[in-house]
C-alpha cells in the first residue's frame, strides 16, 4: 500500500471520527474515541492478516503467510502500543486527572482493579503476543492458527467492558459482533496488503467472497441483538448521542453492505475469470474499506459513548 493510500486512510478516519464526536455530543469525548479508533483498526487488520493465507489454497499458503508476516508483525505492533496508550487515557478519565500528570501506580491500580482495565491487558497481552510469534516463529500451520485465535480473544476482551457487559447475553452478541466484523473487514484489508497479481485476485476472492457472507450474516444478527438489548425505546435513537452514533452507523453499515453485494456480483466473476487486473481490485478493496473504516470508527465511538 502506497503513502498516498494509507495519506487517505488517516484523513478518513479522522473525518469520521470528528463525524462521531459530533453525533454523540456531549457524551463522547474525542480524544478517547481516537485512541479507541486506532486500537480497534489495528486488531482488525491483525485479526485479517493472521486469517489471510488460510484463504490460500495448500500450494500457495506458506508463501502468503511468509508475505503477510511483516505487515502482521507491523500491524500488532501499533495494536499493542495503541491499547497501551488507551488503558493510560482511560485510566486518566476514570482519576479526573490530565493524562500527562497520570502515574504508574494509578495506572496499575486501574488496570488491576477494574474490568475496563483487565480487560485492556488482555488486550495488550493479545497483540504482544502475536507481534512475538510472527516475529520469532516459523509460520507454520500451527503458528497460525495459534495467531489467530490469540488475534480474536484479544479482540472479544475488550468487548467485556462495554456497555453491554453486565447482560451476558449482550455481552456475548457484542464480542460476536465485533469478531465477525473484524473477520470480514480484516481479511479484506490483509488481501489488499498482501495480494499483488490477478491470479493470486482469482484464487482468493471467491473464498473471500464466501467467507464475508457468513460474516455479514453473523454481524447483522448479533449487532441487532445487542441494539435490541441496549436501547429502552426506538425514541432513543434521534434524542440521545448513543443512539444517532448508531443510527449513523446502521446508515453506513446499509451502504456498505450494497457496496459489496455490487461488487459480488461485478468483481467477483470477473476476478474469478482472470478478467480483472490486480490494481483494479486493488482499488475496489479500497473503496470498500474507505466505507469499512468509517463503520469501525463509529463502532469505536459507540464503545466509548456514555
Amino acid at each position: 500500500m502506497t503513502w498516498r493510500a494509507a495519506a487517505g486512510a488517516a484523513l478518513v478516519l479522522a473525518a469520521a471520527s470528528a463525524a462521531a464526536a459530533a453525533l454523540s455530543y456531549p457524551q463522547n469525548q474525542l480524544a478517547g474515541a481516537l485512541v479507541r479508533t486506532v486500537a480497534d483498526c489495528a486488531a482488525v487488520v491483525t485479526v485479517g492478516l493472521a486469517a489471510v493465507p488460510m484463504l490460500e489454497s495448500a500450494r500457495y499458503r506458506a508463501e502468503l503467510a511468509r508475505t503477510a508476516a511483516r505487515p502482521l508483525a507491523f500491524s500488532s505492533a501499533v495494536w499493542l502500543l495503541a491499547e497501551l496508550v488507551r488503558l493510560i487515557v482511560v485510566a486518566a478519565q476514570a482519576a479526573a486527572v490530565p493524562v500527562q500528570r497520570v502515574g504508574v501506580h494509578t495506572v496499575g491500580e486501574f488496570a488491576l482493579h477494574t474490568t475496563v482495565g483487565r480487560s485492556g491487558l488482555v488486550a495488550i497481552v493479545a497483540a504482544l503476543a502475536v507481534c512475538v510469534t510472527t516475529l520469532l516463529a516459523p509460520r507454520t500451520a500451527a503458528a497460525i492458527v495459534a495467531t489467530i485465535g490469540t488475534a480474536a480473544a484479544g479482540v472479544a476482551a475488550r468487548t467485556l467492558a462495554g456497555h453491554l457487559a453486565e447482560s451476558p447475553v449482550g455481552g456475548l452478541a457484542v464480542a460476536v459482533h465485533a469478531l465477525a466484523a473484524a473477520v470480514w473487514c480484516g481479511v479484506l484489508a490483509a488481501l489488499v496488503l498482501t495480494v499483488t497479481h490477478r491470479g493470486q485476485w482469482a484464487r482468493v476472492l471467491p473464498r473471500f467472497s464466501q467467507l464475508s457472507l457468513g460474516s455479514v450474516a453473523v454481524l447483522l444478527l448479533a449487532g441487532v441483538l445487542g441494539a435490541v438489548i441496549r436501547l429502552q425505546a426506538p425514541a432513543e435513537l434521534w434524542t440521545t448521542g448513543y443512539g444517532r452514533l448508531l443510527a449513523a452507523k446502521v446508515v453506513v453499515t446499509v451502504g456498505l453492505l450494497v457496496l459489496a453485494w455490487r461488487n459480488r456480483a461485478g468483481w467477483l466473476p470477473a476476478a474469478r475469470a482472470h478478467r480483472t487486473s490486480a490494481s483494479l481490485s486493488t482499488n475496489r478493496s479500497l473503496a470498500e474499506l474507505a466505507v469499512m473504516a468509517v463503520a469501525v470508527t463509529f463502532a469505536a465511538a459507540l464503545a466509548v459513548t456514555g
